[in-house]
């Protein structure tokens, strides 16, 4: 089930609301998760769905948490031309919230050749539990 707009502002900050259901991008540099490299999960903040796991997190030194991997079915793909070129924005296959875009080809040294340039604002983090050492 779907939530409402007016449901969806109750759970997230104004700047959220702005970047995961009106699509807006926060300043590049801006966002919590930019410089971020614990072990843990990067989940929607707007609807809770496990996006990304850290293993595949890199810095793409662009201003914005990059990945080049998503949980399996976790992300949709669509062909965005609002900025004057085409893009493809990747959404929550959940929520359908805006999370950032995806870029190929550009050359990193990753396993899929992709940079998912996600907002900190449409993520979570969760930290990986660590073993108590019982001795």
């Amino acid at each position: 089930m779907q939530k409402t707009d007016e449901e969806y502002r109750e759970i997230l900050t104004p700047e959220q609301f702005a970047v995961l259901r009106e699509k807006n991008t926060e300043p590049p540099f801006s966002g919590e998760y930019d410089g971020l490299y614990a072990d843990g999960v990067y989940a929607c903040a707007a609807c809770g769905q496990v996006l990304f796991d850290s293993a595949t997190k890199f810095d793409a030194r662009c201003g914005w948490p990059s990945f080049y991997d998503a949980k399996p079915e976790a992300v949709i793909f669509h062909t965005d031309d609002s900025a004057g070129v085409s893009r493809t924005e990747v959404t929550c296959s959940n929520c359908g919230s805006h999370l950032g875009h995806i870029f190929e080809g550009e050359g990193f040294n990753t396993p899929t050749d992709q940079r998912y340039c996600i907002n900190s604002l449409s993520l979570k983090f969760t930290p990986s539990e660590t073993k108590q050492d019982n001795k």
